[in-house]
């Protein structure tokens, strides 16, 4: 057995009709057929609702991975919770956003299978008993985990690896007592609340939320896949071994097992309990297994991101699991203070159980301590991890630590989403690059044809129009498909900057006002993401976007030279629709603050030229096509650091910018919302007082470098060729690269190549 591989998390699918006929090849086959039955391929597509079992960047990535796990063909299965109600759907009232639930099972899937036959009982609450010197879980309460299994074809390799979901179910008993009071409808209740645990996406990206339910729904889903892949891994074993600790001597060697950021993290004292309380092999030898399945990919080091749970939470619904890790963290601090000698301080600092206020367990130090590897997600990502997050464990076991940058697959964010360009591409150099995006480079012998730069060009021409269409039948709103489409999509949050894009359309629009007969270069300027319901931060940006936006697309004096869009709901297939049509990409966040980042990947490879700070996967980018092909502006992370040393004050960098403070008094006094003038005052006002991600240290230099931008939109040429370089360069930003590393350098697996018709293989190597 090459080994199996799993991955948890979440998972952002999108639409899967478009990738299984593009992975199978079967496009065009399909198209005829529906043309001979009188249907429309792109209606059908859009009847499909997106499979949205995931926030942000993160369940798209994991989503990438699974397609390039499939492609190379590795035998893995990706496991997760099949959520009822996915991430919500967005809508826009009186400038606000407004949730609406996702039922995208409301009409079924035919994308799964019910797998009933692998139903298994996970359990919560009760207390531990201890007998004869042995730990034992009693008096809980159970749920059924029911998987569904959902197919993830390869491209063209024959290779149909697999997603398995699961479904809390009640257990099939009802409880008697009720039924005992003549209580039926409190019996069928007490069901519907153990269903509740797959009932609901919780909608927060980068906020830790620790709420009981989102405990309780890591939990069923790091429960139920241990037991499925511990299945898995004793059904294959041909001869029974003597003992537990021999039958599971060569686990690591057949299974790796990633965790996908902390959400998964239980999943050490799961397996550790399974292997002790349940197998009966011993502490030292059950770690050692542990430490060799998992690995760990840390995707964020923002402090209210990183998963920190309540101690009182933790023992009342996994009180074993606690017992658990406290232990995990007494054998760590034994270690901790054999390499570091009297130095308690560190001590305090590397402990799981953080003590200080409420007591809570940190489960990325769980994580790493419980790990054979740690990586980021970006090279600037994985530096920053081993000099600040996890300095301390990277001083105590450097080995651990290791950078695996991010990457998207092709397949959907070229081929399927942009055809007009893909086949540009493989008319010039031929289609090894749908699974070798390194190819791409040989692109750079076109850069001075001014021939296929002109079809570069028809074609974004193209893909603008087409998302011009899109806003025109959704919103009503006429757009220049001429002018620079200027794009920001992605969660909302403060460390992101969509204020400081904000801020700059308030600026331009101001400039047009003052000098209404200027030459100005036409600009379409696109909004787009969720805000997690309860940040409120993030949801008065929203109304303050859609607000602006209503008075710029209502000044008679902007014409065609300004408008502003926010697209509601954005989602992976508007993404789709979004990414081809971009000319630039806005990757403005804070030096430092963004892990890595896979929109601006998709922007690049794309078409699309990059205004942005040197942080997550940019630096990376400029490295790869070029620094001079990228719009680069803003502090770097040793500039960040040495701001907040010297004492960062907003008032001294505003006095030097008057257009900055017009823009900032108009959203305090009203002038873009004038029914509620003071909706934004507080919001203006933190912006000056409380600038945490310096946005108004950071602005001059952005205008001054969306002029830039401006200038060369103007040379179509001189931005088509940077275009071009820029698809050049993405090669390295494939999820096959990504995952090609993981599989040599953490996992060990690999892959394996399926022959359907060896006979016919033979004949043709004879």
């Amino acid at each position: 057995s090459s080994g199996i591989n799993a991955e948890y998390g979440e998972f952002m699918m999108g639409r899967a009709l478009s990738n299984t006929m593009v992975n199978l090849m079967l496009e065009g086959a399909c198209d005829e057929a529906l043309y001979q039955l009188g249907l429309d391929m792109e209606d059908v597509q859009s009847e499909e609702p997106d499979a949205g079992l995931g926030n942000g960047g993160l369940g798209r990535l994991a989503a990438c991975f699974l397609d390039s796990l499939a492609t190379l063909g590795y035998p893995a299965y990706g496991y997760g919770i099949r959520y009822e109600y996915g991430l919500f759907n967005q809508a826009i009232s009186n400038c606000n956003q407004v949730e609406k639930p996702d039922g995208w099972l409301t009409f079924g899937n035919p994308w799964e299978k019910a797998r009933p036959e692998y139903t298994i009982p996970v359990h919560f609450y009760g207390r531990v008993q201890h007998i004869n010197g042995k730990a034992h879980w009693v008096d809980y309460a159970t749920v059924t985990a029911m998987p569904y299994d959902t197919p993830i074809p390869g491209y063209k390799n024959n290779t149909v690896n697999t997603l398995r979901l699961w479904s809390a179910k009640s257990p099939k008993d009802f409880d008697l007592s009720y039924f005992n009071h003549g209580n039926y409808i409190n019996a069928v209740l007490d069901r519907n609340n153990a269903e509740n645990i797959s009932r609901v996406l919780y909608p927060n990206d980068n906020i830790f939320e620790g709420k009981e339910l989102r405990l309780k729904q890591e939990y069923f889903m790091v429960a139920a896949t241990l037991v499925d892949i511990i299945r898995r891994f004793k059904v294959n074993k041909s001869v029974k071994p003597a003992s537990a600790a021999e039958e599971y001597a060569d686990f690591p060697e057949k299974v790796a097992i990633q965790l996908n950021d902390t959400h998964p993290s239980l999943a050490v004292p799961e397996f550790l309990r399974i292997l002790i309380d349940e197998e009966g092999i011993e502490w030292d030898t059950a770690w050692k297994i542990c430490v060799a399945t998992f690995a760990y990919t840390n995707h964020t080091i923002l402090p209210e991101a990183l998963e920190r749970w309540p101690v009182t939470m933790l023992e009342h619904v996994l009180p074993r699991h606690l017992d658990l890790i406290y232990l995990i963290n007494h054998h760590h601090l034994e270690r901790v203070r054999a390499h570091f000698p009297g130095d308690e301080d560190r001590v305090r600092r590397m402990s799981v159980v953080e003590e200080s206020g409420e007591k809570r367990i940190n489960m990325a130090y769980l994580s790493v301590v419980s790990s054979h590897s740690v990586n980021g997600v970006a090279e600037i990502h994985s530096g920053l991890l081993t000099t600040s997050l996890f300095k301390d464990f990277f001083q105590m076991t450097p080995e651990k630590f290791q950078n695996k940058t991010n990457g998207i697959t092709p397949r959907r964010w070229l081929v399927l989403c942009n055809p007009s360009l893909s086949h540009l591409i493989t008319e010039k150099i031929g289609s090894e690059w749908v699974t070798d995006l390194s190819q791409l480079s040989q692109l750079r012998e076109y850069v001075n044809d001014k021939s296929f730069l002109m079809e570069i060009f028809k074609t974004k021409q193209e893909n603008k129009r087409r998302l011009a269409q899109y806003v025109y039948n959704q919103y009503g709103i006429e757009l220049n498909a001429g002018s620079l489409f200027d794009i920001q999509v992605k969660r909302i949050h403060e460390y992101k900057r969509q204020t400081m894009n904000l801020l700059h359309v308030i600026t331009l629009y101001n400039r047009i006002r003052s000098n209404p007969n200027g030459d100005f270069v036409p600009r379409t300027v696109f909004f787009g993401g969720k805000a997690a319901p309860g940040y409120h931060t993030a949801k008065q940006t929203i109304s303050l976007i859609c607000h602006v936006a209503n008075v710029v697309n209502n000044d008679p004096m902007m014409r065609d030279r300004l408008k502003v869009v926010f697209l509601a709901n954005y989602r992976c297939s508007l993404a789709e629709v979004i990414m081809p049509a971009a000319d630039l990409s806005e990757q403005i966040s804070l030096a430092g603050t963004e892990a890595s980042g896979t929109g601006n990947m998709k922007f690049m490879l794309n078409g699309a030229l990059t205004i942005g700070t040197l942080d997550g996967a940019n630096v990376e980018m400029s490295e790869e096509c070029g620094i001079e092909n990228m719009f680069i502006f803003g502090m770097r992370v040793p500039d960040v650091e040495q701001l907040w040393m010297d004492g960062y004050d907003t008032r001294r960098y505003l006095s030097q910018q008057p257009e900055l403070q017009l823009a900032l008094n108009q959203i305090k006094t009203g002038f873009f919302n004038s029914k509620e003038p003071t909706k934004f005052v507080d919001f203006a006002e933190n912006l000056v007082s409380n600038d945490r991600f310096c946005v108004i240290a950071d602005f001059a230099e952005y205008v001054a470098t969306q002029v830039s931008v401006s200038e060369l939109y103007m040379d179509w040429v001189s931005w088509t060729q940077k275009c071009l370089l820029n698809i050049a360069g993405s090669g390295k930003f494939s999820s096959d690269r990504t995952i090609k590393q993981y599989a040599d350098d953490i996992w060990k697996v690999k892959a394996v190549e399926v022959d359907l018709n060896p006979e016919k293989t033979e004949e043709a190597k004879e």
